[in-house]
């Protein structure tokens, strides 16, 4: 599911941010930007995401700006002092200052110590980033309450048109049987009428779909309770739509008449908006 989540945390020396951004996938699909010095506790702060996220593309990213007179990147006095010592050699009439501009550019000029991390820090950055999932998950809660919405009335209207697919499910038995008889009746052959009767007979249990029309007011039945479960249910309630799907499929191979077909496309082009919006369900 989509979402958003942002922390900020502002220290005596350093502000603190961290940002969660989530979009539609499968599975967990983490990437992580975070400062070179904390990429030792990036495991342990992937396992805190995964857990609490499941699903989705998530971008992960915290920010460490410095906000006093406070640096770990210090210059590199000896190798400066060679590099104007080269240049001096070079060039003897060169102002200082000109020389020293190139100087700072060169390799190995400047030099960034590496700092211990704070535990303290540390634990401000852990409350930052429970902060975002928090808010992130509220932003996937929200859209869910609207995907609710949605899912209830794809399935309503599935229900609908199953119930004018009952309705008109006497009047198609009798047009296959119509069928068959003036098929016969072409052949202008004499029918043994038993025969005609036991022929009938297998056709139209064939052609019958009471067991799909029950089965599917199940399905639908379950679906909509499914949607109210505590668990993630993202998963359960795909299965349930394969088998709304296997029934719906089963209703018009077998409907042989065309205003029943009619309504299984319908009930279709419900159905696959549903799989489009169980994406961004966990």
């Amino acid at each position: 599911m989509t979402g958003f989540g942002k922390s900020v945390e502002q220290l005596p020396s350093k502000k603190i941010t961290i940002e969660l951004k989530s979009l539609n996938s499968k599975s967990l699909d983490l990437n992580a930007r975070i400062p070179s010095s904390y990429r030792e506790k990036e495991l342990g702060m992937r396992k805190t995401i995964a857990s609490a996220l499941v699903r989705g593309k998530v971008d992960f990213s915290l920010y460490i700006e410095a906000t006093a007179e406070e640096t770990s990147t210090v210059i590199n006095k000896a190798v400066v002092k060679q590099y104007m010592r080269q240049l001096r050699d070079i060039e003897p009439e060169a102002k200082d200052v000109e020389l020293l501009k190139m100087v700072i550019r060169m390799p190995d000029a400047l030099k960034t110590e590496r700092e211990e991390i704070d535990e303290k820090e540390f634990e401000v950055i852990e409350k930052a980033l429970l902060h975002a999932i928090k808010e992130l998950n509220e932003y996937r809660l929200e859209e869910g309450k609207v995907l609710e919405q949605d899912f209830l009335l794809r399935v309503q209207n599935i229900s609908n048109i199953l119930n004018s697919i009952i309705e008109i499910d006497d009047e198609r038995m009798a047009s296959v049987k119509e069928r068959l008889r003036t098929a016969l009746d072409t052949l202008k052959e004499k029918v043994d009428e038993n025969r005609f009767e036991q022929e009938l007979i297998y056709y139209l249990e064939k052609f019958d779909i009471t067991e799909e029309k029950v089965r599917l007011a199940n399905h639908l039945d379950y679906f909509s309770k499914s949607l109210h479960s505590e668990d993630s249910n993202g998963k359960k309630l795909g299965f349930i739509t394969q088998e709304i799907g296997r029934e719906i499929n089963t209703i018009g191979s077998k409907s042989n008449y065309a205003p029943m077909q009619q309504l299984v496309v319908q009930m279709k082009d419900e159905l696959e908006k549903i799989k489009e919006q169980l994406l961004n369900v966990l």
